[in-house]
């Protein structure tokens, strides 16, 4: 059994690892293990993926699929699970799609995040890296996921990037 600290954030590119990492600290915690799915299934690739999700983390896991109100989720764990939100990219995108004011939903999602009395794991994308986008609304998105990671990880114990399935420890 690994302790796990209080918030820990997994970032990472697409198809990099980093939600099998996320899984394996929450597993590897010895406590009940939730985890809070972001994704909204609307096409058979999303099927697909969610059904490798699944499997990847095989059985004992309790799944909440919630893709907006992660915070009434969180406040409903005690000190004797560890949670894993998958992830905060989907998550933020699902809060833009709805036309919510995307500064103060994610204020409430990282006052959630340390409100919970249970360890948590977030995974989420690192999307800074790659070229400006060409259009607004991948701006503003890229934009708003930078402010989201960075606020996460400013209140975060334990920050890692992973990349080619490798963690990299940067908090």
């Amino acid at each position: 059994m690994t302790s796990l600290p209080k918030l820990t954030l997994v970032l990472g590119g697409a198809a990099s690892g980093k939600s099998a990492y996320a899984e394996g600290l929450v597993a590897g915690s010895g406590l009940q293990k939730v985890y809070i799915a972001t994704a909204q299934v609307f096409d058979d690739e999303m099927v697909a993926k969610v059904a490798r999700h699944r499997d990847m983390r095989g059985t004992g896991w309790t799944t909440v699929e919630e893709p907006l109100d992660v915070g009434a989720i969180l406040s409903q764990r005690g000190p004797g699970s560890a949670v894993l939100v998958d992830c905060a990219t989907l998550w933020l995108t699902n809060v833009m799609l709805a036309d919510h004011e995307v500064p103060a939903a994610s204020a409430a999602f990282v006052q959630a995040l340390a409100d919970c009395a249970a360890p948590v794991v977030v995974v989420s994308n690192e999307v800074g890296q790659g070229i400006v986008p060409d259009n607004a609304l991948a701006r503003r998105f890229r934009n708003a996921q930078g402010a989201l990671n960075q606020a996460i990880a400013s209140q975060a114990d334990r920050v890692v990037v992973v990349m080619a399935g490798l963690p990299l420890v940067l908090k």
